[in-house]
């Protein structure tokens, strides 16, 4: 098996150094940046699994990198975990509103730290049957799944990094119903800090954008009580078509 790649951007050489000598203990490869500008630079050409980003960087900062990184279709699939000092309430909401997949705070435990990559690679790693599929039509409503490209009829809808993959969650499970909770652990796992609340948000910005009316949703609905669940998509006709398609 391939080992994983992860990359680490910090500006304190000792951090890197002691991160580096326990994921190398532990079977990973790692690319090394010392600033946001070689990371960035680097990202175009290794492959990159997950990236432990540090938030006060010179040249380009933490925030700005990952906000960078998400909004490149090349990049914005990769999981970040923001490694840094700054462990204010407001640090930490900025960080996963920007896309952040989990948020650690300097002084850390080793062992948490390479617990946490792996919770965050298992979680965000694609199941062979989401492989399948790169493309899905549903109505008015088409994603495709390799570009991270959804569209309403002819227009472009522009989600952020989070909202797509509750799209995505919701979608490649048709007709199931989820609590937040589950969305919570899914999409940030249940080792950050965020609150059910914040799904409700997400849901809501999610629908204003897609719905025609946010009244009589026809893709993502409110099961009171419990949770929510994107339209049944009858027997996965789209899907199939999509498969054959790719095949030809």
């Amino acid at each position: 098996m391939k080992k994983k790649n992860i990359m680490i951007v910090d500006d304190e050489k000792d951090i890197v150094d002691l991160i580096t000598y326990n994921l190398e203990r532990e079977k990973f490869s790692v690319t090394k940046a010392y600033d946001g500008e070689s990371a960035l630079e680097m990202l175009k050409s290794i492959k990159t699994d997950l990236i432990i980003l540090d938030l006060m960087l010179p040249s380009i900062r933490g925030f700005d990198v990952c906000r960078i990184v998400r909004n490149n279709p090349e990049t914005q699939a990769i999981p970040i975990i923001m490694l840094t000092a700054r462990g204010d309430y407001s640090d930490k909401i900025v960080g996963f509103e920007m896309g952040a997949d989990d948020y650690i705070v300097k002084p850390f435990n080793v062992k948490e730290l390479i617990a946490r990559i792996r919770a965050v690679l298992k979680r965000t790693e694609v199941r062979p049957d989401q492989e399948k599929v790169s493309v899905l039509k549903y109505k008015d409503l088409k994603i495709n799944f390799k570009t991270y490209e959804v569209n309403l009829g002819e227009k472009k809808i522009n989600l952020t990094p989070k909202e797509f993959k509750i799209l995505q969650f919701l979608v490649k499970n048709p007709g199931r119903v989820y609590s937040r909770e589950q969305i919570l652990y899914y999409i940030w796992g249940d080792d950050t800090f965020v609150e059910p609340r914040t799904v409700d948000a997400h849901i809501c910005r999610l629908r204003d954008t897609i719905e025609k009316d946010i009244n009589n949703p026809q893709y993502i609905f409110t099961i009171r009580s419990f949770g929510y669940k994107f339209a049944d998509i009858e027997s996965g006709t789209d899907l199939k078509e999509k498969n054959v398609a790719k095949r030809k």
